[in-house]
């Protein structure tokens, strides 16, 4: 397929180079120099595409890049917009172009990287069924949650569970280190229990190193917890433990840790104990 691919960040650029590999006619475009193919502006990069993709940071550049997008790409272009948004911009987006799929995406830098990142779809399901090629060259699991924003609703739930985990994982790294315990050991043993989670697989070494080299940022994911917020609100339920997770992370991002990975939920919880 030809994909005019807008956004080539942490991201985006290994996913457009999965794209390539996978056969795919690539043309990116990013506001920052990338070594990857790109054109010299957005038009230029969706003029002829099949597929136009969007992967940026918020609905600011979402809306910012979208009018150029419509103005440009050819009319019956698939978009694909794998950013996570609010619910509300990507139905407002689906009336807007006839052919539209919310896709955000979840298993962050090394997920883009290792091409297994898990993708919730919202849209038709025969554009769901042309994207299938893309989505089976950048991620693992992919699939069709509902209508146009359902996509961003799974992705609000996915972001929930990722928050509060890493809470509830920094809370025991501190408990085991203040009681004298081997923290290492102990986790490695949750790890092989029910406690067994993907963010102890991937990062219970890293976060006893203190080590928060930034998959996810943390400024990222405060503006995540935010959709959640709102997106509760909309469907009329009360998440009162996203709404501490929300708090956290607001709290590390005061603190100047927004650069850091969101692992560095640690560095709040130790403050606390102090």
């Amino acid at each position: 397929m030809r994909i005019g691919f807008i956004g080539l960040g942490i991201m985006g650029l290994p996913m457009a180079e999965h794209l390539v590999k996978a056969g795919h006619e690539v043309v990116g475009y990013d506001v920052v120099p990338r070594p990857f193919p790109t054109a010299a502006s957005i038009a230029e990069a969706v003029r002829e595409a099949e597929v136009v993709i969007t992967m940026l940071p918020a609905d600011p550049q979402v809306e910012a890049v979208f009018p150029e997008i419509a103005a440009n790409a050819p009319q019956d272009a698939l978009y694909i917009d794998f950013s996570t948004i609010t619910p509300q911009t990507s139905r407002k987006l689906a009336e807007q172009w006839k052919r539209t799929l919310d896709a955000p995406v979840s298993g962050g830098e090394k997920g883009a990287v290792d091409g297994v990142l898990s993708i919730m779809v919202g849209g038709a399901e025969s554009d769901f069924e042309a994207a299938r090629p893309i989505f089976e060259a950048v991620g693992k699991t992919f699939r069709l949650v509902g209508g146009p924003g359902a996509g961003q609703f799974v992705k609000a739930a996915n972001q929930l569970v990722v928050g509060g985990t890493y809470a509830l994982v920094a809370e025991a790294i501190v408990l085991m280190e203040a009681a004298g315990v081997d923290a290492a050991a102990g986790l490695d043993v949750l790890a092989g229990g029910l406690a067994a989670s993907r963010i102890l697989d991937l990062k219970r070494e890293s976060m006893l190193a203190r080590s928060f080299q930034p998959g996810f940022r943390i400024d990222l994911h405060h503006k995540d917890m935010g959709i959640i917020l709102d997106a509760a609100r909309t469907a009329e339920v009360a998440l009162p433990m996203s709404a501490l997770t929300a708090q956290l992370i607001a709290a590390a991002r005061a603190q100047g840790h927004g650069s850091l990975d969101h692992s560095a939920l640690l560095l709040v919880i130790e403050r606390l104990s102090r």
